[in-house]
């Protein structure tokens, strides 16, 4: 398997050559030259396979140039019920990302994957957790160090942190918007007290720190000096790694292959939305992929008028599903570059465009048109909505979900189809957002015993401005 970049000026390379790296030398995002295609029989054979087998069957057709006994060994150390034992009591930890129905609505059954079982308690855990054992195995092979330099709106940071924290040749240099993530969402990330972790508050939002980290990955000089990779969903390793649970939830919710289900995904940087894309695109009976979105809206407002329109920081909302407070998604260039024909001059131009002119139209475009076949929808939730969707399905089900989770649910009820199962993505537990679910239900979050005191424990974190020469001086400072 080789991988191309979408601005179309990079050499093709292997899963292990792109691994540690994340952006492309020309900017753009890597993925595969062809989506290996899974037939009905396959997905049939996968049916009651532990989750590390199952994962093993997907990423093997990606990443061919780790040998099997190591492959396999790295996925059962990644996927197991002890790592995955954070989450409610009812959980089936041996599904690792269980499926729950709720129930059915206007003929329509309707469930949570659950996501939310591992050390953080939130999705990104799924592949962050395989990430780490990558990176120390690749590492070691190779008799190198990383430096990751990593940007959070709130989940991403502490997954990275918990799944590198300890691991040989490893650093990490995560930044997170000051004073935009909540109170258990920072503590989290700030408590942890290894040498091999720093973080950076940054004066500003997520998407700040975005754009640091990418012009950081952009200085080829500065990159290969002071060897930069990066854990952040630009990074194919955590694309790929998300493209597990698709196919773990259909064939949950399923019994054969032939029958279809739809998803709908929380998204704000259009990764966990990306992976389910890739599945579709490799045969997964997927009939509707619905993106989720808060009040910074920039992907819903593509789906429906063609229209990409990247905010500027001063307009970005700071909301109660923060990890979703994001103007410009990093991934959904991914998703461009398949739209665009896999014509990567022609995908570089438009983010070029959206640089210099703060987005792109394709409204008036014959490709527009044909997005249908991607099967995309797409909806918009706001506090009120997160709060009033909280209370519904407390009362109505008996669950506690969090405020991510809620925009999913909220959004998922709009497109419901008669006879097609609709899966909601679960983005994290109720407790990493407890301020929000103590005002919708006048009770706490239930949390986990690992985190009762997580907010009293010392923090370690330094501020620091939205200033790219900045970030670099600390981590060449840091690094001596």
């Amino acid at each position: 398997m080789r991988y191309q970049s979408t601005r179309g000026n990079s050499p093709q390379q292997s899963f292990l050559e792109i691994l540690l790296g994340g952006l492309a030398p020309d900017g753009g995002l890597y993925l595969p030259t062809h989506y290996p295609q899974v037939t009905k029989a396959q997905l049939d054979s996968w049916r009651g396979m532990p989750y590390a087998d199952l994962a093993y069957e997907i990423l093997s057709l990606y990443c061919d140039d780790i040998p099997e006994a190591d492959l396999r060994l790295l996925l059962r150390k990644s996927y197991t019920e002890l790592v995955y034992c954070n989450g409610r009591s009812d959980d089936n930890a041996k599904d690792i990302t269980p499926l729950h129905w709720l129930g059915e609505e206007d003929g329509t059954r309707i469930g949570l994957l659950s996501l939310s079982n591992g050390p953080t308690l939130a999705f990104k855990d799924m592949a962050m957790q395989l990430l780490g054992h990558l990176f120390e195995y690749t590492l070691k092979k190779k008799g190198q160090q990383l430096n990751i330099l990593g940007a959070t709106s709130g989940d991403t940071g502490s997954a990275a942190e918990y799944a590198m924290r300890g691991k040989e040749g490893v650093k990490v240099f995560m930044l997170s918007p000051r004073g935009k993530m909540s109170a258990f969402q920072s503590a989290q990330m700030y408590s942890l007290q290894d040498p091999n972790i720093f973080n950076l508050a940054v004066a500003g939002v997520f998407d700040d720190c975005q754009d640091i980290v990418k012009a950081v990955s952009n200085d080829r000089a500065f990159k290969a000096k002071n060897q930069i990779g990066t854990v952040n969903s630009i990074n194919w390793g955590r694309v790929v790694a998300q493209v597990i649970y698709y196919f773990q939830g259909y064939l949950l919710a399923t019994k054969s292959s032939s029958e279809k289900v739809s998803f709908t995904v929380p998204s704000g940087n259009f990764g966990n939305v990306c992976a389910g894309h890739i599945v579709r695109m490799m045969g997964l009976p997927i009939e509707h992929l619905i993106v989720a979105t808060n009040e910074n809206d920039v992907l819903h407002e593509f789906f429906n008028t063609g229209v990409y329109r990247a905010r500027k920081p001063t307009e970005t909302l700071h909301t109660s599903s923060p990890s979703m407070d994001i103007s410009k998604a990093s991934n959904f260039e991914r998703f461009v570059f398949d739209f665009m024909g896999q014509d990567g001059k022609v995908t570089a131009a438009m983010f070029r465009q959206v640089e210099e002119a703060g987005g792109f139209d394709i409204s008036k475009d014959a490709v527009f048109k044909g997005l249908g076949k991607y099967g995309f929808r797409s909806g918009r939730s706001s506090h009120k909505n997160r709060l009033e969707t909280i209370r519904d399905i407390d009362q109505r089900y008996g669950v506690m979900i969090d405020t991510h989770t809620a925009d999913g649910v909220k959004v998922a009820r709009e497109h419901l189809q008669a006879g097609v199962p609709m899966i909601v993505l679960e983005t994290a537990l109720p407790i990493k957002f407890e301020e929000t679910i103590e005002v919708a239900l006048g009770r706490p979050a239930e949390c986990p015993p690992a985190f009762k005191d997580i907010k009293s424990k010392p923090q370690r974190v330094d501020n620091i401005d939205a200033n790219v020469e900045q970030v670099k001086d600390f981590i060449t400072t840091h690094l001596s």
